[in-house]
């Protein structure tokens, strides 16, 4: 056998050149870091009391800050090197979809850095947790708004091609409402962390009510128009994103409600936050479970057929992430096995696909295979 064989190709071998890196570039990458940001935030919540996983969380969160730079360096470069190109992204029905993945993953970034960053640094990284997470706030305002509203004026669509990408620029608003809930009980102020918390229960009414109407949609189409083409498989799961979300922004903005609440004269409001967090969290919950299930038969169905690689597959891991994160929390906050149980089976399976996806991702990368912007292939078509 000729030894030819062990040798790995160039990198970038799909490519005709290795700037088309830059030129292919969507904010579909960004799934990643998303995925990355998730795994490493339930690692940090299981309940047993092994050093090493918050050691790999940790290093997971550095990892997703290297990547997390990198594609903004390599996705601003794209829109300095091809601008004619790269604005081409807002007229696209699916791509522009993507640039919800954005804050969302930069959000994951200032939950590591509440979570690992104040053990390691200190009270001196909360102004830079706070600074970044308003940054994200008015990132996901503008996905949450000038998305739909380019959806309304520019793109084309059709109920028959629509898949739960459309539910990416809308759940930004509510990943980032967690976000503040997770922020105000580290900020000194009464007064800032009462506008955070108020901010961030905005956000969540600006996200969930409207994906739940882009859920009901859903629902009918497929009722119409049946499953999704293969490539859009991971897209069953995307549903699970905002339920799961929305319960646990409830439950995390529920949870220092009273507190802050009472340091700003309003006591009794207080205590209704916490329990109807409390409540809508197990009820928000309860939907996710049906949905769960639901895109648990529609991934086993597609498999059946073989469902081919592309970035789109990071799109199972977020939600279910989010999901296991919520399970654990009402394990903790009810004190019930049965959530802790299968929180930490949701985990073991959370972890198995990251890894998965990310050496195909990693091996895709390589050879440039993934490196496709369909705003550009649908031009040249």
């Amino acid at each position: 056998m000729s030894h030819t064989a062990f040798i790995p190709r160039r990198p970038f071998s799909q490519l005709s050149h290795p700037r088309e890196v830059i030129r292919q570039f969507t904010p579909n990458w960004f799934a990643a870091t998303m995925g990355t940001g998730i795994l490493s935030a339930v690692l940090t919540q299981l309940p047993v009391n092994f050093p090493a996983l918050r050691v790999i969380a940790e290093g997971l969160w550095l990892l997703n800050i290297v990547l997390f730079l990198t594609f903004s360096a390599l996705y601003l470069a794209r829109w300095i090197l091809y601008f004619d190109e790269a604005r081409r992204v807002f007229g696209h029905s699916t791509v522009s979809m993507f640039f919800g993945t954005i804050p969302m993953g930069l959000a994951t970034l200032i939950n590591g850095l509440l979570t690992f960053g104040l053990p390691r640094w200190g009270s001196e990284v909360l102004p830079l947790a706070e600074l970044l997470w308003w940054l994200d706030v008015a990132m996901s305002l503008a996905c949450g708004v000038l998305i739909p509203f380019l959806m309304f004026t520019r793109q084309e669509h059709r109920i028959d091609q629509m898949t739960a990408v459309w539910l990416l620029p809308l759940v930004a608003c509510e990943v980032a409402a967690v976000s503040g809930g997770l922020l105000a009980p580290h900020l000194a102020e009464s007064h800032s962390q009462f506008s955070v918390l108020i901010t961030s229960y905005v956000l969540w009414a600006m996200s969930v009510p409207v994906a739940f109407s882009v859920l009901t949609i859903l629902l009918l189409r497929m009722a119409l128009h049946k499953l999704p083409h293969e490539s859009m498989a991971a897209s069953s799961w995307l549903a699970l994103g905002p339920i799961s979300t929305g319960a646990f922004g409830l439950l995390v903005l529920g949870a220092d409600s009273p507190a802050v609440f009472t340091a700003n004269g309003l006591s009794g409001v207080g205590e209704i936050a916490s329990g109807l967090g409390l409540l809508g969290g197990v009820i928000l919950w309860g939907v996710g479970v049906w949905w769960c299930l639901m895109a648990l038969l529609i991934t086993a169905r597609y498999l059946r057929d073989g469902i081919p690689f592309n970035l789109g597959w990071w799109g199972f891991t977020f939600p279910l992430g989010v999901f296991a994160l919520t399970t654990l929390k009402l394990g903790a906050v009810l004190h019930l096995a049965f959530f802790s149980v299968l929180g930490c089976a949701l985990v073991a399976a959370l972890a198995v696909l990251w890894l998965v996806i990310m050496k195909r991702t990693v091996r895709g990368a390589y050879r440039g295979e993934l490196f496709v912007s369909p705003c550009i292939a649908a031009r040249a078509g």
